[in-house]
């Protein structure tokens, strides 16, 4: 495979066959496809076209697998035909004097005109939590004129410019142009043939059409007057920060008009007859980044994440649905609407990072949800995008696809390698894969040499303040390490760079933690250095990316799941050392780090610096080399939530009942593709006979025998009470039938003097398996118990007695469940926390880190949700459900009740709630309403950005809720069609209107 792809973003496009109106988005036309008169003109025109065709983004081989970033700023056309390849040959015009911008510009009307005639999708959306950004296309959009004015400040604004660096290079080299009337024809003509290669057979004709007279395509374009691109973009960006934004290139204004006409044809598909709808971007992680969108263009954004989303989804008769969703609540959605019988209202499902198929359970998860639509849907279209698949083949049999990539990355990005005091480039034409680069030029003091035998000083110095840099480090500990040693070395003049600036970020910070601080932090933040992990809490994350990502702060410290899901791209990226943890680096996650470097619109190249020891030095060298690791399915590597799970809902679901369509149903999964490479010692049917088995003795599964003959039976299964509990709740099958023992005993002595018992049965069984309590602690606090409490404590066979022995050492003699004794120690943390909502004092009261309390608490809040989804499926658990919907509530939030509305708006966490409560705004109607202007002023730190997008997520929720109102409004006063006499009574009325001859 191609390793010259460090600069490709692979993008795996997906759909189901036999769509005729879909099969142009990705394949070009054939020579077989072309007339029997075309041949001897297409050699001709290959001739002509020369090397701009190789600037043409085109369907590769498939072995050209390698890839890394996207086009630009993750937006693809999602149009039936790509308006990308088309633009590429234009952009070589772009080096053309001024006066014959107007030619280009009549070329571009052309594109977009006709792409707007054939594309029209059915699009709804789901994505994983990994993360999807929409941030980078809703910056300082420039305008798009046919000449360069001043810009107005309330038109386009909020939209980046992604490739302003990239080609303002592309427009300064173009200084030897020659003869200016033959370049013309010659551009006129390779360009008309590029276009006839790319686009199919139909879309030829019609250019070749145009080519004959463009006088009439002028006429044409006049008579139908449609809304200007410039107007449908400054209607889809209504809402966003106003902003001056500089003169860009041609191309720049180019590119961006065609994203514009892509909002115009989303806009126009709104009208469609499908169900549920969206426009296709690579979505933000969080939803406010498309509630503007949402509300300008009339669809709804729709979280499912964590214990939020409904199931099944509202059914809508006149806006539609946009759902973005995590992995898990995708699978859930997917299987509630093949449930109500309304899959084919799903137009559209992209994933974004699908090489996370091939990721444990949750790769399995993803697996099977794709799997499901495929079988059950035969309008929705899949697209998947990853810029780290190898064995893209086996994912194209799988999902019946067609594949797309491009070579094209905006900012170029260098690949060096650090051994002592000496820096490589990488070269795969070198001899051994590298080449020499220079030698670091920076006095070390013998201090300096001892505390950062790595030189990660000089490194960063070299960069920052006024570049961006990414440091990533094997460990969170190690994160913290390096961001204070680096500190401890750095001058005092990087103390003066934005220092007010800095200063609001550590009151932000101390803000949104009740007064509290990270030390740590404390001492790196004035220097612009944070570390980023795991281990700090979701407000202090937010907080410094945004300082990150407005330069604010310079440098993180990171650890590797930085590098998936969080868009902050850095001038510089150093990989500290070759190993995630104590595990060596993979060949994917190398390409996922370094892919962070190479700001788009902000920085003219990018660099990535791994930092190697001799002795690594031919294993990491092999690494560059090596292609990417493929994909496998994770169905049968995840026994337990794999294919059994995928069995029990498909007879939940009664998408499959009998052996032979289960067995048929899995040949066409992900496993089912790769089956001979997994499977050694066993069939796809000898597994699929002993995960029904299991099911069965689990009491999950009914098996019937239907006899067809005397001879001749056939297996069939049906799914049980507990069977549908577990499936409906997403119970891990290795702790269902533990979990109905737990609320059955439950129901014999509820505790409802607190919420302690409750607390417990939402505790996650598999953190509790993980969890390793300071016996102290526990000790202390079981002591602290109230009657009440103690009781429950008894009722679970957990006593005081047993605690003080395992805090003092003491052997114990009698048997006593560990992980009851694990569970009940983490509600405890869990009940602080519900008490104090203070995530730092329960810290330091039980000596954990905040950010795995926060995991722990977002774990309970999900599997609660869970559990009342159990419970609603079995009638002897009735007293758990209003119980369940309220502790849910306060899991999902943990914060005092009156700030819950305010929290309920996507992107407003418990700091910024404070802040709002106290400014006044202490409902969703007051957010929904508000002035974002009066909130600048009102709010401290807040931009117009995000003023503007709160105010968005407001009304986005109080408008669905409105909708919900008024349609179970017009529900309850229409007539019933099953009303009695209701038939009878239509038959009379319909022979009175017949004339009078019959």
């Amino acid at each position: 495979m191609d390793e010259g792809g460090s600069r490709i973003r692979r993008r795996v496009a997906v759909r189901k066959r036999n769509r005729p109106s879909l099969e142009s988005i990705f394949a070009a036309s054939t020579a077989a496809e072309l007339q029997p008169g075309d041949e001897e003109e297409e050699e001709k025109e290959e001739m002509m076209a020369g090397s701009r065709r190789k600037k043409t983004a085109e369907v590769q081989p498939v072995e050209n697998n390698d890839s890394d970033e996207d086009m630009f700023g993750d937006s693809d056309s999602f149009a039936d035909n790509s308006f990308l390849p088309q633009v590429d040959d234009l952009e070589r015009c772009m080096q053309l004097p001024e006066h014959r911008k107007r030619a280009l510009d009549l070329a571009s009307e052309q594109l977009c005109s006709e792409s707007n005639e054939h594309n029209k999708l059915n699009i709804t959306t789901i994505d994983s939590v990994t993360e999807l950004k929409m941030d980078e296309h809703t910056k300082n959009h420039s305008r798009h004129e046919d000449v360069c004015i001043e810009p107005e400040p309330d038109i386009l604004y909020d939209i980046p410019s992604s490739q302003v660096l990239y080609f303002e290079n592309l427009q300064n080299s173009s200084n030897d142009l020659g003869d200016q009337s033959t370049k013309e024809r010659d551009w006129n003509a390779s360009s008309h043939q590029t276009m006839n290669e790319e686009l199919p057979q139909n879309s030829v004709e019609q250019h070749q059409q145009i080519d004959d007279s463009s006088s009439k395509v002028r006429t044409s374009s006049e008579e139908n007057k449609r809304k200007s691109l410039k107007e449908h973009l400054k209607n889809a960006m209504t809402g966003n920060a106003k902003a001056q934004t500089p003169i860009f290139s041609k191309t720049k204004q180019l590119k961006e008009t065609l994203l514009s006409e892509e909002i115009n044809i989303a806009k126009k598909t709104m009208e469609s007859s499908s169900d549920d709808l969206g426009p296709f971007y690579s979505l933000p992680s969080k939803i406010s980044g498309l509630s503007s969108f949402g509300i300008e263009l009339g669809f709804f954004v729709e979280e499912y994440a964590g214990s939020k989303g409904k199931f099944p989804p509202i059914k809508r008769r006149e806006k539609k649905s946009l759902y973005i969703a995590t992995i898990e609540k995708g699978h859930s959605l997917v299987n509630s609407l093949i449930e109500t019988g309304r899959i084919g209202s799903l137009g559209l499902v992209v994933v974004d990072e699908l090489h996370m198929i091939g990721e444990g359970s949750r790769g399995a998860i993803l697996e099977m949800t794709l799997a499901k639509v495929l079988y059950t849907s035969k309008t929705t279209q899949i697209i998947g995008m990853s810029a780290t698949l190898n064995n893209v083949e086996d994912l194209q049999e799988f999902l019946q696809a067609e594949y797309y990539t491009s070579q094209f990355r905006p900012v170029e990005l260098k690949e060096y390698l650090k051994i002592n005091d000496t820096i490589y480039e990488v070269d795969s034409k070198a001899e051994n894969g590298m080449t020499f680069s220079r030698l670091l030029n920076y006095k070390y003091s013998d201090t300096l040499k001892k505390m950062d035998p790595d030189h990660l000083v000089a490194l960063v110095t070299e960069v920052i303040p006024n570049y961006s840099c990414l440091v990533f480090c094997p460990t969170k500990k190690n994160c913290e390490n390096v961001a204070e040693m680096i500190c401890k070395f750095l001058s005092k003049e990087y103390l003066k760079h934005r220092e007010e600036e800095k200063h609001e970020v550590i009151k932000n910070l101390k803000d949104a933690s009740s007064g509290n601080m990270c030390p740590i932090l404390k001492r790196t933040i004035p220097f612009g250095i944070a570390y980023h992990h795991s281990g700090l809490t979701s407000d202090e994350r937010k907080l410094l990316e945004e300082a990150y990502s407005a330069g604010v702060l310079c440098l993180f410290t990171c650890t590797s799941t930085l590098a998936a899901g969080v868009n902050l791209p850095a001038r510089r990226v150093i990989l500290r050392a070759p190993y995630v943890a104590k595990e060596f680096l993979k060949r994917n996650q190398y390409k996922q780090m370094i892919g962070r470097a190479g700001r788009a619109g902000i920085d003219s190249t990018g660099e990535s610096i791994l930092i190697l020891q001799e002795k690594d030095k031919q294993q990491v060298l092999e690494l560059i080399s090596r292609p990417l690791e493929n994909c496998y399915s994770h169905l049968v590597q995840e026994f337990t939530k794999g294919i059994q799970t995928l069995f029990l809902s498909l007879i939940g679901l009664k998408i499959a009942t009998n052996l032979e369509d289960i067995y048929h149903f899995m040949s066409g999964t992900f496993f089912g593709v790769q089956q001979k490479i997994l499977l050694k010692e066993k069939s796809l049917w000898e597994i699929t006979l002993e995960s029904l088995r299991y099911l069965t003795e689990k009491g999950l599964l009914q098996k019937d025998t239907i006899y067809k003959s005397e001879k001749e039976f056939q297996y069939s299964f049906h799914i049980t009470k507990l069977g549908r509990a577990s499936f409906k709740g997403t119970i891990d099958l290795a702790y269902c039938d533990i979990l109905y023992r737990d609320l059955k005993k439950g129901l014999e002595g509820l505790v409802l003097e607190s919420l302690l018992h409750l607390i417990y049965l939402t505790t996650p069984y598999d953190l509790a398996s993980q969890c390793d309590p300071d016996w102290m602690i526990y000790f202390r606090q079981f002591s602290q118990l109230s009657p009440a409490e103690q009781n429950v404590a008894a009722l679970l066979g957990v006593s005081e007695n047993f605690i003080g022995k395992k805090a003092s050492g003491q052997a114990i003699k009698k048997k006593v469940d560990k992980d009851i004794v694990n569970r009940l120690y983490l509600s405890f943390v869990l009940y602080a926390l519900l008490k104090e909502t203070n995530i730092w004092s329960v810290s330091e009261k039980f000596n954990m880190p905040r950010g795995y309390i926060q995991s722990l608490l977002t774990g309970a809040a999900t599997f609660s949700s869970c559990v009342l989804h159990f419970c609603e499926e079995l009638e002897e658990f009735w007293v758990y459900k209003a119980l369940l919907v309220e502790l849910t509530k306060k899991l999902t939030y943990c914060v005092k009740a009156e700030l819950i509305p305010l929290m309920e708006v996507t992107g407003v966490l418990e700091g910024r709630a404070k802040q709002l409560y106290n400014a006044g705004y202490k409902s969703l109607t007051h957010l929904a309403n508000a002035d974002p202007e009066v909130l600048i002023r009102t709010i401290d730190h807040l931009s117009r950005r995000q003023a503007k997008q709160i105010v968005s997520s407001a009304k986005m929720l109080l408008h669905e809720r409105a909708e919900a109102l008024q349609e179970e409004a017009d529900e309850l006063l229409s007539r019933p069609s099953d009303l009695p006499g209701a038939a009878a009574s239509a038959a009379e009325k319909a022979r009175s209107h017949l004339p009078s001859a019959f």
